[in-house]
């Protein structure tokens, strides 16, 4: 048991899938749509790893939430309902995979009205958590979240537990971190057609990084929030090894698995009390 969570819980855990699908491509080159190879393999995500997702996450009795771009969204909306109607959340990621950063003020609100829509659309719910593409959010994303009613960001890497940042205008949101150690990107990230050229790891790379940050984080009682990508992490021996991470997390009887908004509904009705962690704006000359 942890002092920093309610009940027998140690160390939460949290799986969370960014299902960019064929849109981060496109945002950065409209001329992708011209490349096949470059665009099934994008769509292996949603069309063929997501349905292999889900049942795996039945199979092992845990939920978990998916951030979806509008666009994604919009191009598959019996995916995004089935989604919500097996228990997961459904989570913002953009419209087209825009990074805040490389946005006007006018163009990011934009992006996330029409993400919303969408998503409230297809699932009768706005959704109430918000992880930005590429993780870059702009100085104005807060202050954004807040006022459309986002009780929660998960862009900063501030911490390994949740925490309080100034959402601007008297307003706070619930931070949920992430970190690229924690990330199925930097392992299986290859697409020689857009630059990406590292080698894919092999499969016992990533799961013994992710063992070892999940048992320092069930020592330490904090939360382990794992980030994947649909087309990256489902391909079959990925998968696999996916499965059994979660068998070997779910060894330990003091493991909550949870879904983001709900760890940042703890934090936000003073179940879990964390502290205050600003981002940082150097000031340059």
């Amino acid at each position: 048991m942890s002092e920093r969570w309610p009940g027998n819980t140690r160390c939460v855990v949290t799986l969370s899938f960014d299902i960019d699908g064929v849109s981060s491509y496109l945002f950065r080159n409209r001329e992708f749509a011209r490349f096949p190879s470059l665009m099934s393999m994008a769509e292996f995500g949603p069309s063929v790893a997501v349905p292999r997702i889900l049942d795996l996450l039945d199979g092992r009795g845990v939920h978990a939430s998916f951030f979806i771009p509008g666009y994604v969204a919009e191009t598959h909306p019996d995916m995004v309902r089935e989604i919500a109607d097996r228990g997961h959340e459904v989570g913002h990621h953009g419209y087209l995979h825009e990074p805040p950063a490389n946005l006007t003020p006018v163009e990011e609100a934009r992006a996330l009205d029409r993400g919303t829509e969408i998503i409230r659309g297809l699932i009768g719910a706005a959704p109430r958590g918000y992880r930005s593409p590429s993780w870059e959010l702009s100085e104005d994303s807060l202050e954004f979240l807040a006022e459309r009613g986002f009780i929660y960001d998960s862009s900063l890497m501030g911490d390994v537990m949740p925490y309080w940042v100034d959402a601007g205008a008297g307003h706070q949101l619930v931070e949920l971190p992430i970190h690229w150690e924690w990330d199925d990107f930097p392992y299986f990230g290859f697409a020689p057609a857009v630059g990406a050229r590292n080698a894919p790891s092999d499969p016992e790379v990533p799961f013994n990084v992710w063992k070892a940050g999940f048992d320092a984080i069930h020592e330490t009682g904090e939360a382990f929030n794992l980030t994947m990508h649909p087309h990256q992490i489902g391909r079959p021996a990925r998968l696999a090894m996916l499965d059994r991470l979660i068998e070997y997390m779910q060894t330990r009887p003091d493991v909550a698995f949870m879904r983001c908004e709900d760890v940042a509904s703890w934090v936000a009705d003073g179940t879990v009390s964390v502290p205050m962690r600003n981002p940082l704006r150097p000031e340059i000359d």
